[in-house]
């Protein structure tokens, strides 16, 4: 009988070619997306790996890119390192990272600022990783204008679940993403959240992980999944990880920021009752009653200023 918990056979046989090893596997829940598979790997000798099978092919593609040009920037330690891939599997073979998702642990108050002041260091320097020559920079310049068109479909499959001021106000803000000047650029994570953003608290150290939505975009992407999401009740969060990114947003970043956070809670409120996912429906919801009350991203804005 096959075990479904386990990589198909063929997997594993190019898993022991590249570790020229046996490995025992565990199966475990992806930190990262719910359709992507995660396997633990052990060596003989107690070496940890990690076998990553991607979604779709595209998600391989956009993380064995950045895995291979831009995360390495970030230190040995603070991101998995590509030891082998297969396009024929989507799979990724990765060295183990330590610490877990910050969702998953219950840390201290100064624990959590920590971490999020490391995750915002190690964004910097993920940003500063990518080449932006040639077509790069221009795929990134048209990130926001991307994200306006991708606002209007959302907002019909969302149908009667925005009023009709709401729906008034999600297409005004996104279509100002239209008309902004030129933003900051950067190589992005594309999915910097909680549930990527490991925290060891044996050594006091973030990692990132899950970089298969990573491309190149406007600097303010990174900051959308935190903004409406945990740091939304918690400002002291979004406070520190912008002291250890370096620097705070410019107030045209904060415009685009409230336009990418409409689009935003309008995927959540197509998406989250779609996969009966109440959390992601609430998180939809809370942002998009923050943005209707024109208090979106002020109270992080407030405690940077102190």
């Amino acid at each position: 009988m096959t075990d479904s918990t386990l990589p198909a056979p063929a997997l594993l046989d190019w898993v022991r070619k590249e570790l020229r090893t046996p490995v025992s596997v565990t199966a475990h829940p992806s930190p990262t997306r719910e359709d992507s598979r995660v396997w633990a790997l052990r060596r003989p000798d107690g070496v940890r790996f990690c076998l990553k099978v991607s979604s779709r092919p595209l998600s391989y593609e956009r993380e064995t890119f950045a895995l291979r040009h831009a995360v390495p920037a970030l230190g040995s330690g603070h991101a998995p390192q590509l030891r082998a891939s297969s396009a024929e599997h989507l799979a990724l073979l990765l060295t183990a990272v330590p610490g877990r998702p910050l969702g998953r642990l219950k840390l201290t108050p100064a624990e959590e600022v920590r971490a999020h002041w490391q995750g915002g260091a190690l964004l910097a320097r993920l940003h500063a990783a990518g080449d932006l020559s040639g077509p790069r920079r221009a795929e990134a310049a048209r990130s926001l204008r991307a994200a306006a068109d991708e606002a209007e479909e959302y907002l019909q499959q969302a149908a009667g679940r925005l009023t009709p001021a709401e729906r008034r106000l999600v297409r005004e803000l996104t279509e100002r993403l239209r008309c902004l000047p030129p933003l900051p650029l950067a190589f992005v994570h594309g999915a910097a959240r909680p549930r990527n953003l490991l925290w060891s608290p044996a050594s006091a150290q973030a990692c990132w992980i899950g970089f298969e939505r990573a491309r190149f975009a406007t600097v303010v992407h990174d900051f959308v999944p935190m903004s409406c999401g945990i740091w939304a009740e918690r400002p002291e969060l979004a406070a520190a990880c912008f002291r250890g990114y370096g620097r705070e947003l410019v107030p045209e970043e904060h415009y685009a920021l409230r336009g990418l956070a409409a689009l935003d809670a309008v995927r959540c409120l197509v998406r989250g009752p779609a996969h009966h996912d109440a959390a992601t429906t609430a998180r939809g919801r809370r942002t998009l009653d923050q943005l209707t009350a024109g208090a979106f991203g002020e109270l992080h804005a407030l405690a940077r200023s102190r």
